[in-house]
């Protein structure tokens, strides 16, 4: 049993989609978030694992690659990590709920709910672009406010059981609650992201849902997007319109995702 949780049984040509795709959610969860929808068909689909080994071997890459960019964006600097911790407590308690319910939930009306959601979100994105790209000063005083440490409980709950798509939560409570810039949620967001998957691993690793070899390689290939994406962030001008413009896209991707769009399409061919 332990001997396969490191096993790696893939082909050359697997090995590469595997890479790619991994540097390529590196990027994506970044800079936006919702790296997850790829990087979970490629453990079911390509490494062939159970869903639930999927979803808790998932969390390694998510874990290791957002020290790395967290790491990056300090090196960067311009960003504070002050008064965060209000945010990161309630996010932490919400996944370790979400993640000890996990297996009893029922996933297909969670996926429909969120996919509902995404579609909300996409034309929240749309209708005022201009309070996601604004540069301006959050007061962290307020992120005591008992609103911000529910709606970040809800984002941890949400996230601890399945964490795909939960990146573009943290930044719609970061940047339209909390009013942090997109640059400053993206930094804060993936230290919320770490916090929280470091409990929501451990709750996986003892049920024995995890897959270290698969979510270890994963893990290098997702640090190495983490890193591209900093450096766009912090050296492109413009970043936060760019980062806008990403971010609708992958709101319109995992909306279609989540809602069945992608399965109704494949089988009509």
């Amino acid at each position: 049993m332990f001997g396969e949780m490191f096993s790696l049984d893939l082909s050359l040509s697997e090995w590469l989609l595997f890479g790619f795709a991994g540097v390529f959610t590196g990027v994506i969860n970044t800079l936006a978030g919702s790296g997850s929808l790829i990087t979970l068909p490629i453990f079911i689909f390509i490494c062939g694992l159970p869903a639930p080994i999927a979803n808790g071997t998932n969390r390694i890459g998510v874990l290791i690659q957002s020290g790395v960019g967290i790491l990056a964006f300090r090196k960067t600097g311009g960003v504070s990590f002050q008064h965060s911790l209000w945010l990161i407590a309630p996010t932490i308690f919400g996944a370790i709920v979400g993640s000890s319910v996990a297996a009893t939930f029922d996933e297909r009306l969670m996926n429909y709910a969120i996919g509902g959601l995404m579609v909300f979100m996409f034309f929240v994105l749309l209708l005022n672009p201009k309070r996601w790209i604004r540069e301006s000063e959050p007061d962290p005083s307020k992120n005591r406010s008992w609103q911000r440490l529910l709606i970040f409980f809800a984002i941890g709950l949400y996230g601890g059981f399945i964490q795909a798509g939960v990146g573009l939560f943290l930044l719609a409570g970061l940047v339209l609650a909390a009013k942090y810039s997109l640059k400053d949620a993206n930094a804060i967001k993936l230290l919320i992201v770490f916090c929280f998957s470091i409990p929501a691993l451990i709750i996986f690793f003892i049920n024995q849902q995890v897959h270290i070899g698969f979510g270890l390689s994963m893990a290098v290939f997702q640090s190495i997007g983490a890193m591209i994406g900093v450096r766009f962030a912090s050296k492109v001008p413009n970043a936060n319109l760019w980062i806008h413009r990403l971010l609708v896209l992958i709101v319109l991707v995992s909306a279609s995702k989540f809602l069945g769009l992608w399965d109704l399409i494949a089988s009509a061919f």
